[in-house]
Order: structure tokens, then C-alpha cells, then sequence
């Protein structure tokens, strides 16, 4: 007889598990996945494409339904998790209705941050974070209301591209000196300043938010330099806090995320945690990519084997408000490490290479990121670069011909 497996989550982490257990523990576990969105799960990265009308809502689904059933997986979505019962080894969702467990795993992702001002709970503020966000921005958009989005980093820019996209005018606030200053090296983001302006979208950076104006709806916006921005609505997109609250009611340790070990295990027994909601040796990633690599390592896990997580190389492949940007590993540049550049603003290409000990520990790329994988590799590798370093910054197909030379 199958284990019951459940997972509390529908989102890309809880797909992509479910994937990784068909193919190495096809009909072990009798597997439910419990969603509180009332849809199936999608890809989350897409919703600004939804948003800008690049995209349809269902095109952006992960799997249809088919797939699921094929594998067995019994999906309940539109359905919250309300509590965990540890020692009755059972989940209950919010009709009361309870699903046993023999493994858990916590995919819980996270919410948006909700800046704690003035005004944030006057009619007009909105976050963006899923398909239901996008709902509300489409109508926004519809009937051009200025918007105001707080926030620089990747959602504040897809939030705002998408919106200026589908017509609305759109100011981007950012508190710090840079967009993106997680991923993108001063350059780097200079360059994506100055493409995402040539789209029609205003970005005020070291702008501080100090209050929202209106008596009962958005009127605008304050920043604590004393500017007034006049808005009709205002998206908050200014960082995500993962959803530890159903773990943390039921005793399970957390800190930021719900606290795992290198088996992606919980401080209590088979109950797991992987994707934006968990943390690892202190890092809570929230980031597509490591989610992937924690959902194969306790896919193999769960099947028998004796898999371990030692963390993700960070690294982001997107496009950004319709502009391509990479970044992984050190793209700033350690002390004793050196880079190379090659710039052209006119083309709107930018590109840097970090090497150290010989090897590519880092990499940021603007505009051409055709070979943003090939650099990822190197990095993740540790490849030495020693024979292709003076072609590696013009791409694989140049620096393998000179290494075979």
C-alpha cells in the first residue's frame, strides 16, 4: 500500500517535487497536494508577462490536470491549511476536514511585505505577488490609474513594466542607490536604469517612502525628502517574508524560514521544508532555482538514496521589464579576485566576468545573456579557465574553439 505524502503548498516548488518523485518513486507514496489559490499550480516568474498582456493566465499553468492524475496526485486547491497536528501525523484544512500524513512537506513559498506606514491600509494599495494581484493590476491598468510601485528589486520592476505595459503611468520608488542591488553590480544597473526608462516608466532611486496621502483611497504618495507623488493606487513590492506560521503553531523550529537540515528535514521527524518558505544554513533563498535543487535532492531522499543539500550558487536568468538580465556567484568581486568588462550602452549590452584562483567565480550580463548558462556552468564547476580566458568574455562558441586550437 502507497505512504501518504502530503504537500502544503501549489506552487513551483510543489510541481516540481511531485515531478521528481515520478521519476524515482513512481507509486511509493499516495500523494495530495494542498493549495489555498484556486487554481493549478503556475509559473509565478510569468505573471508580469500575464500582466503586460504578452502572456494568457492559462498558458502560464506548470501542468494541466491530466498531468496530476496521470501520477497519481490527488490535488486540492482553493483549499487552506489551517493547522499541523504533529502527533496525529494529520493536516486540517479549513473545512474541518483532516488528511493523514506519513511524510509532509512544507512548500508554503511567501508573502509580500507590506510597508508599515502612514496610509498602508487606505483603499488603492495592493501588492503583487499572485494570479489574484494580477486581476486587480489588470483593472488598474484599464482604466489608467497612476500607479506609484515601491520597490526596485525584480517585482517591483515586472509590477511596474507590466502595468506601464498594459497602460498605466507608472513612478518606481526605490529606497536604495540601485535597481536590483542584489543582483546587478552600480553598472550594471545604471544600464537597466536608463532601458527600463525608454519604456515609459519614471524611477526615482534613494527614495524613501514616509506616508500614503487620502482620506479613503490613494491619493499619494510621500517620500520622507518631503516629494509628493500623485497616485491613484500604490503596489508594495519591496521584498518577500516567507509563510512560517503554519510550521511555527505546530512546534516546528523556525527562524526567518522553517529551519532545515541538508535532507531538507524539519527539527520534526519526516516533516520537510523546501522553495522560498524554508531555510537552509541560515540562507532563505527565494529564488526558483534553488527551490528546483532542494525538490530533486528530497525527491531522491524520500526514494531510498542517501541525498544531501549543500546550498545553491544564487543566479538570476530573467527577463527583466522586457530586459534580459543574468547574474550569479560573486558578481561583485571578493578581494584578490579581477574582472573583466565589456560595455556598449548604445547597444544596451553590458557584461562582467569575475575570476579568481583562475577560475570564473561570478558573472553579470545585460542585454546578450545567450551564454549566461555556459558561464553558470563554469561557475558552478569551478571549471579553470586559464586557456579560454581571453575569448571567455565573447561567448562559448569562440572560447572552445580557441581551447581546442
Amino acid at each position: 500500500m502507497s505512504e501518504p505524502l502530503v504537500i502544503v503548498g501549489n506552487g513551483m516548488a510543489a510541481a516540481r517535487l511531485v515531478d521528481e518523485l515520478a521519476k524515482v518513486a513512481l507509486g511509493r507514496y499516495a500523494i495530495a497536494v494542498i493549495g489555498d489559490e484556486p487554481r493549478l499550480a503556475y509559473n509565478r516568474v510569468l505573471l508580469s508577462s500575464v500582466l503586460a498582456g504578452e502572456t494568457a493566465s492559462h498558458d502560464i499553468e506548470l501542468r494541466p490536470a491530466s498531468w496530476w492524475r496521470d501520477r497519481g496526485v490527488t490535488l486540492k486547491y482553493g483549499c487552506l491549511a489551517t493547522e499541523i497536528d504533529v502527533g496525529r501525523r494529520e493536516v486540517k484544512i479549513e473545512n474541518e476536514e483532516s488528511i493523514p500524513f506519513s511524510k509532509l512537506i512544507l512548500t508554503t513559498g511567501s508573502s509580500p511585505l507590506r510597508l508599515n506606514v502612514p496610509g498602508a491600509d487606505l483603499a488603492g494599495v495592493h501588492t503583487f505577488r499572485d494570479s489574484r494581484d494580477v486581476d486587480l493590476l489588470l483593472t488598474l491598468a484599464a482604466q489608467r490609474k497612476r500607479v506609484v510601485v515601491v520597490g526596485g528589486g525584480l517585482l517591483g520592476l515586472e509590477a511596474a513594466y507590466g502595468l506601464a505595459k498594459a497602460g498605466a503611468p507608472v513612478t518606481l520608488v526605490h529606497l536604495m542607490d540601485r535597481l536590483m542591488e542584489r543582483q546587478l553590480d552600480a553598472p550594471a544597473a545604471e544600464l537597466l536604469k536608463s532601458l527600463v526608462e525608454r519604456k515609459g516608466i519614471e524611477i526615482l532611486l534613494n527614495a524613501n517612502t514616509g506616508r500614503i496621502h487620502g482620506e479613503t483611497r490613494v491619493e499619494g504618495v510621500e517620500l520622507n525628502d518631503g516629494r509628493v507623488i500623485d497616485a491613484d493606487a500604490v503596489i508594495f513590492a519591496a521584498g518577500i517574508r516567507p509563510n512560517i506560521a503554519l510550521a511555527k503553531d505546530a512546534g516546528i523550529a523556525v527562524n526567518r524560514g522553517i529551519v532545515v537540515d541538508d535532507r531538507l528535514q524539519t527539527d520534526a521527524a519526516d516533516i520537510f521544508a523546501i522553495g522560498e518558505c524554508a531555510e537552509h544554513r541560515g540562507i532563505c533563498y527565494g529564488l526558483v532555482e534553488p527551490a528546483y535543487e532542494q525538490a530533486r535532492v528530497l525527491a531522491r531522499h524520500l526514494a531510498g538514496s542517501n541525498a544531501s543539500y549543500g546550498g545553491s550558487i544564487v543566479a538570476t536568468n530573467l527577463k527583466v521589464s522586457g530586459v534580459s538580465v543574468f547574474s550569479a556567484g560573486d558578481f561583485v568581486g571578493a578581494e584578490g579576485s579581477e574582472t573583466i568588462v565589456l560595455s556598449d550602452l548604445n547597444c544596451g549590452t553590458y557584461k562582467k566576468l569575475v575570476i579568481s584562483e583562475g577560475r570564473l567565480t561570478g558573472a553579470v550580463l545585460i542585454g546578450d545573456v545567450s551564454d549566461a548558462l555556459w558561464y553558470l556552468e563554469l561557475i558552478r564547476n569551478r571549471q579553470p579557465t586559464q586557456r579560454i580566458r581571453a575569448d571567455m568574455m565573447f561567448g562559448r562558441s569562440l572560447a572552445l574553439q580557441s581551447e581546442a586550437a
